[in-house]
């Protein structure tokens, strides 16, 4: 059985440990509130310190967050895949904000975490679409990106089995175009364009 950990039981944590759920995934949910992980069906709570369970670590953090999971745990993410989710935003002018030289959040995630498989996945889509599997009729669509086509099957597997549709987006370089085409989405849904329940879908 595929294992997963998710950090963060926010909207985005909680959407994607319940399509870890309906994969027929053993999903453990990491938060330094660990009655907020407690309320996602079909997870199991752990709080901040306690042992990654999971081959696939997601996560489902704020960008700035990210650096704390590192901190922590840097040595238990090794060998595993590891999915950032974030858009590296700076919300008071809706631009990406990353360190000078970095081209996205997970570029330098996997410079941080050499012996991790890092892909770039779930930034491109809404939390509403992810926890209904569906936009606008179809079934919602997950782009990844990554330099290991192991990590992007694992992750494929688990999109697929919970009958979402996935998108392979090349290697982790294409991560910062996912995390523009991430931003730009956020903010048209801010300012009234589109809806925090819209998204993009592939149409064959």
């Amino acid at each position: 059985m595929t294992s997963i950990t998710v950090f963060g039981s926010g909207h985005i944590g909680a959407a994607v440990a319940g399509i870890g759920v309906a994969a027929g995934a053993d999903v453990q949910v990491i938060d330094r509130d660990k009655a907020k992980a407690a309320a996602i069906p079909g997870v199991t709570p752990a709080a901040w310190s306690e042992e990654i369970t999971g081959d696939i670590v997601i996560l489902a953090l704020p960008y700035p967050a990210e650096a704390s999971v590192v901190a922590e745990y840097g040595k238990q993410l090794a060998g595993k895949v590891v999915v950032d989710p974030s858009n590296p935003v700076d919300f008071s002018t809706m631009d990406l904000a990353l360190p000078q030289g970095v081209h996205s959040a997970a570029e330098e995630l996997a410079s941080k975490l050499p012996n991790s498989k890092v892909v770039k996945a779930f930034n491109t889509d809404f939390a509403a679409t992810l926890a209904s599997g569906t936009n606008d009729g179809a079934p919602t669509t997950v782009m990844a990106a990554s330099d290991s086509e192991e990590a992007k099957k694992a992750l494929q597997a688990v999109v697929e089995g919970a009958d979402l549709r996935f998108v392979d987006a090349g290697p982790l370089k294409r991560a910062s175009y996912m995390e523009g085409f991430g931003a730009l989405q956020m903010v048209l849904a801010m300012n009234g364009g589109t809806q925090w329940t819209s998204g993009f879908k592939v149409v064959k």
